[in-house]
Protein backbone atom coordinates (compact mmCIF):
# COMPACT_ATOMS: atom_id res chain seq x y z
CA UNK A 1 0.00 0.00 0.00
CA UNK A 2 1.58 3.48 -0.43
CA UNK A 3 1.40 4.94 2.57
CA UNK A 4 3.98 6.63 4.65
CA UNK A 5 5.20 5.11 8.35
CA UNK A 6 3.29 6.24 11.06
CA UNK A 7 4.69 7.11 14.87
CA UNK A 8 4.10 4.32 16.88
CA UNK A 9 1.39 5.59 19.61
CA UNK A 10 0.31 4.51 23.50
CA UNK A 11 -2.77 2.91 22.62
CA UNK A 12 -2.19 -0.02 19.65
CA UNK A 13 -6.42 -0.41 18.72
CA UNK A 14 -7.02 3.42 18.92
CA UNK A 15 -3.85 3.95 16.94
CA UNK A 16 -5.15 1.41 14.26
CA UNK A 17 -8.48 2.32 13.84
CA UNK A 18 -7.80 6.05 12.94
CA UNK A 19 -4.87 5.25 10.84
CA UNK A 20 -6.61 3.35 8.67
CA UNK A 21 -10.13 5.04 9.18
CA UNK A 22 -8.20 8.55 7.63
CA UNK A 23 -6.69 6.38 4.76
CA UNK A 24 -10.01 5.48 3.28
CA UNK A 25 -11.95 8.78 4.10
CA UNK A 26 -8.99 10.26 2.43
CA UNK A 27 -9.38 7.87 -0.40
CA UNK A 28 -5.37 6.82 0.38
CA UNK A 29 -6.90 3.34 0.28
CA UNK A 30 -9.46 3.42 -2.55
CA UNK A 31 -12.94 1.71 -2.78
CA UNK A 32 -12.47 -2.34 -2.94
CA UNK A 33 -8.77 -2.40 -1.99
CA UNK A 34 -7.79 -5.73 -0.43
CA UNK A 35 -6.84 -4.96 3.21
CA UNK A 36 -3.99 -7.81 3.98
CA UNK A 37 -3.16 -8.72 7.56
CA UNK A 38 0.74 -8.16 7.04
CA UNK A 39 0.96 -5.68 4.93
CA UNK A 40 -1.53 -3.20 7.45
CA UNK A 41 0.81 -4.77 10.53
CA UNK A 42 3.77 -3.51 8.21
CA UNK A 43 2.45 -0.21 7.89
CA UNK A 44 0.87 0.26 11.27
CA UNK A 45 3.69 -1.18 13.07
CA UNK A 46 1.58 -3.17 15.11
CA UNK A 47 0.21 -6.89 15.49
CA UNK A 48 -2.37 -8.44 13.95
CA UNK A 49 -4.93 -8.42 17.14
CA UNK A 50 -5.76 -4.37 17.16
CA UNK A 51 -5.28 -4.07 13.74
CA UNK A 52 -8.83 -6.65 13.27
CA UNK A 53 -10.14 -5.08 16.61
CA UNK A 54 -10.12 -1.64 14.01
CA UNK A 55 -11.50 -3.71 10.73
CA UNK A 56 -14.60 -4.76 13.30
CA UNK A 57 -15.32 -1.35 14.27
CA UNK A 58 -14.82 -0.06 10.64
CA UNK A 59 -16.58 -2.51 9.71
CA UNK A 60 -19.88 -1.45 11.75
CA UNK A 61 -19.29 2.04 10.28
CA UNK A 62 -19.48 0.97 6.81
CA UNK A 63 -15.89 1.91 5.84
CA UNK A 64 -14.82 -1.68 5.51
CA UNK A 65 -16.52 -5.10 4.34
CA UNK A 66 -15.62 -8.39 4.33
CA UNK A 67 -16.03 -11.08 1.79
CA UNK A 68 -16.52 -14.66 1.06
CA UNK A 69 -13.16 -16.58 1.95
CA UNK A 70 -12.82 -14.03 4.79
CA UNK A 71 -11.28 -11.61 2.12
CA UNK A 72 -11.40 -7.53 3.99
CA UNK A 73 -11.80 -4.82 1.40
CA UNK A 74 -12.87 -0.88 1.59
CA UNK A 75 -16.13 -0.91 1.21
CA UNK A 76 -17.50 0.87 -2.22
CA UNK A 77 -18.89 4.13 -1.95
CA UNK A 78 -22.94 4.21 -1.42
CA UNK A 79 -24.31 7.31 -1.33
CA UNK A 80 -27.69 6.37 0.04
CA UNK A 81 -25.24 5.34 2.97
CA UNK A 82 -23.79 8.47 3.73
CA UNK A 83 -27.25 10.23 3.49
CA UNK A 84 -28.72 7.71 5.72
CA UNK A 85 -25.49 9.13 7.98
CA UNK A 86 -26.02 12.57 7.44
CA UNK A 87 -29.45 12.51 8.76
CA UNK A 88 -28.09 11.01 11.59
CA UNK A 89 -25.51 12.93 12.02
CA UNK A 90 -27.69 16.68 11.84
CA UNK A 91 -29.98 15.19 14.37
CA UNK A 92 -27.03 14.58 16.61
CA UNK A 93 -25.10 17.57 16.37
CA UNK A 94 -28.82 19.60 16.90
CA UNK A 95 -29.31 17.76 19.80
CA UNK A 96 -25.22 18.79 21.24
CA UNK A 97 -26.38 22.36 20.12
CA UNK A 98 -30.02 22.30 21.79
CA UNK A 99 -28.28 20.84 25.08
CA UNK A 100 -24.89 22.47 24.70
CA UNK A 101 -25.85 26.21 24.34
CA UNK A 102 -26.89 26.72 28.10
CA UNK A 103 -23.54 25.72 28.78
CA UNK A 104 -21.09 27.63 26.28
CA UNK A 105 -18.76 30.26 27.85
CA UNK A 106 -17.45 33.19 26.62
CA UNK A 107 -14.24 31.38 26.04
CA UNK A 108 -16.44 28.60 23.69
CA UNK A 109 -18.23 31.31 21.43
CA UNK A 110 -14.83 32.43 20.98
CA UNK A 111 -13.31 29.78 19.76
CA UNK A 112 -16.21 28.89 17.27
CA UNK A 113 -15.54 32.48 15.51
CA UNK A 114 -11.60 31.28 15.49
CA UNK A 115 -12.98 27.71 14.03
CA UNK A 116 -15.29 29.41 11.77
CA UNK A 117 -12.11 32.02 10.35
CA UNK A 118 -9.85 28.93 9.78
CA UNK A 119 -12.40 27.50 8.55
CA UNK A 120 -12.85 30.79 6.08
CA UNK A 121 -9.32 30.66 5.36
CA UNK A 122 -8.59 27.31 4.42
CA UNK A 123 -11.28 27.50 1.64
CA UNK A 124 -10.14 30.45 -0.06
CA UNK A 125 -6.42 28.15 -0.01
CA UNK A 126 -8.71 24.88 -1.44
CA UNK A 127 -7.67 22.95 1.43
CA UNK A 128 -9.55 20.03 2.27
CA UNK A 129 -8.04 19.16 5.05
CA UNK A 130 -7.96 22.54 6.99
CA UNK A 131 -11.36 22.94 6.37
CA UNK A 132 -12.72 19.62 7.73
CA UNK A 133 -10.43 19.90 10.53
CA UNK A 134 -12.20 23.35 10.98
CA UNK A 135 -15.20 22.25 10.22
CA UNK A 136 -15.12 19.32 12.91
CA UNK A 137 -13.32 21.87 15.30
CA UNK A 138 -16.74 24.23 15.15
CA UNK A 139 -19.40 21.61 15.74
CA UNK A 140 -16.98 19.93 18.53
CA UNK A 141 -17.34 22.62 20.74
CA UNK A 142 -21.30 22.51 21.09
CA UNK A 143 -20.34 18.36 21.40
CA UNK A 144 -18.20 18.91 24.10
CA UNK A 145 -20.51 21.57 25.72
CA UNK A 146 -23.68 19.44 25.32
CA UNK A 147 -21.70 17.06 27.88
CA UNK A 148 -23.39 14.04 26.50
CA UNK A 149 -20.92 11.03 26.96
CA UNK A 150 -22.36 9.18 24.12
CA UNK A 151 -22.75 12.12 21.51
CA UNK A 152 -19.08 11.28 20.72
CA UNK A 153 -19.03 7.55 19.92
CA UNK A 154 -22.24 7.75 17.85
CA UNK A 155 -21.06 10.59 15.73
CA UNK A 156 -18.15 8.44 15.09
CA UNK A 157 -19.89 5.90 13.64
CA UNK A 158 -21.74 8.01 11.32
CA UNK A 159 -19.32 11.14 10.39
CA UNK A 160 -16.20 9.43 8.40
CA UNK A 161 -19.00 7.85 6.01
CA UNK A 162 -20.29 11.46 5.57
CA UNK A 163 -16.77 12.94 5.30
CA UNK A 164 -15.84 9.93 3.17
CA UNK A 165 -18.15 11.03 0.26
CA UNK A 166 -17.94 14.89 0.65
CA UNK A 167 -14.32 14.11 -0.17
CA UNK A 168 -14.78 12.48 -3.19
CA UNK A 169 -17.16 14.84 -4.60
CA UNK A 170 -15.97 18.29 -3.51
CA UNK A 171 -12.34 18.53 -3.82
CA UNK A 172 -12.88 22.41 -5.20
CA UNK A 173 -14.32 22.48 -1.68
CA UNK A 174 -17.49 24.00 -2.72
CA UNK A 175 -18.96 24.91 0.43
CA UNK A 176 -18.45 28.67 0.93
CA UNK A 177 -22.14 29.30 2.15
CA UNK A 178 -21.47 27.26 4.91
CA UNK A 179 -19.29 30.22 6.33
CA UNK A 180 -22.66 32.36 6.59
CA UNK A 181 -24.38 29.24 8.01
CA UNK A 182 -21.62 28.75 11.36
CA UNK A 183 -21.66 32.74 11.42
CA UNK A 184 -25.40 32.17 11.97
CA UNK A 185 -25.14 29.39 14.48
CA UNK A 186 -22.56 31.54 16.45
CA UNK A 187 -25.20 34.66 16.72
CA UNK A 188 -27.78 32.16 18.06
CA UNK A 189 -25.34 30.62 20.81
CA UNK A 190 -24.34 33.80 21.33
CA UNK A 191 -27.97 35.26 21.95
CA UNK A 192 -28.55 31.89 24.30
CA UNK A 193 -30.98 30.44 21.66
CA UNK A 194 -30.97 27.09 22.07
CA UNK A 195 -33.68 26.25 19.58
CA UNK A 196 -32.69 28.35 17.36
CA UNK A 197 -29.25 27.36 16.84
CA UNK A 198 -30.03 23.55 17.01
CA UNK A 199 -32.37 24.17 14.12
CA UNK A 200 -30.11 25.87 12.11
CA UNK A 201 -27.01 23.48 13.09
CA UNK A 202 -29.07 20.97 11.93
CA UNK A 203 -29.87 22.81 8.76
CA UNK A 204 -25.45 22.88 8.12
CA UNK A 205 -25.52 19.43 8.35
CA UNK A 206 -28.32 18.40 5.73
CA UNK A 207 -27.41 20.39 2.43
CA UNK A 208 -24.92 17.68 1.11
CA UNK A 209 -27.91 15.49 -0.22
CA UNK A 210 -29.36 18.39 -2.04
CA UNK A 211 -26.19 19.49 -3.51
CA UNK A 212 -25.64 16.41 -4.81
CA UNK A 213 -29.02 16.20 -6.17
CA UNK A 214 -28.13 18.94 -8.17
CA UNK A 215 -24.89 17.87 -9.31
CA UNK A 216 -24.68 21.40 -12.42
CA UNK A 217 -24.95 23.46 -9.09
CA UNK A 218 -22.14 25.86 -8.52
CA UNK A 219 -22.18 24.05 -5.39
CA UNK A 220 -23.16 26.52 -2.75
CA UNK A 221 -24.50 24.86 -0.32
CA UNK A 222 -21.87 21.53 1.22
CA UNK A 223 -21.15 21.44 5.40
CA UNK A 224 -17.36 21.14 4.13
Amino acid sequence: MPLAPLDRPVSLRDHAYTAIRDAIVSGSLAPGQRLRDQELEDWLGVSRTPIREAIARLEVAGLVRTRRAKATEVAPLDERDAFAAQRIAASLHALAAHDGVPQLTANDVEAMRLANERFTVALSEGSVDEALAADDAFHDVLVAASANPLLPGLLEQVTPLLRRLERSRFSSLAGRDSVAAHARIIELVAAGDAAGAAAATQQNWLTLERLLSHPDSTASSTDL
